[in-house]
């Protein structure tokens, strides 16, 4: 059953990790899991880390997001044994380029917030994206 907006934008801001998918120019869809935050504006923001370990802080995501800035984030809840209690929200997104400074800083600032391994703000920086349509399946109402 197709969820009403307000409904998947309220689940989608109650998660806390989903699947961020960029474009690349030759493979196609680059997806990869990321924890992200929400603001009351509609700008989510999804941390590049200094926490887990990395060949380098210039990701793939950041590159894919220059040449193309759509990107979708999918969350959903999987139940192996209760199919009645599946879901899955989609979030179509556009990344806001390098000038959003204070959007970027206050979007760590709730990372900081949320996640207590970014208590100290460990960021190289952050990637700032607007909500730009959202919807979601439930297997039941509610």
């Amino acid at each position: 059953m197709r969820l009403a907006e307000d409904e998947a934008l309220a689940r989608f801001k109650a998660n806390d990790h989903g699947v961020f998918c960029t474009i690349h120019a030759e493979r196609g869809v680059d997806a990869v899991p990321v924890v992200y935050v929400v603001d009351a504006d509609g700008y989510l923001g999804v941390p590049v880390d200094l926490v887990k370990p990395k060949t380098s802080l210039r990701l793939q995501r950041e590159r894919n997001l220059e040449a193309d800035p759509r990107a979708t984030l999918l969350i959903e809840r999987w139940e192996r044994d209760d199919w009645s209690q599946l879901w899955w929200v989609r979030a179509e997104l556009r990344w806001q380029g390098d000038d959003v400074a204070d959007r970027e800083e206050s979007l760590a600032e709730e990372l900081a917030r949320h996640y207590p391994q970014y208590r100290e703000r460990p960021f190289a920086k952050v990637l700032v994206l607007r909500i730009v349509a959202i919807s979601g399946w439930a297997a039941t109402p509610g």
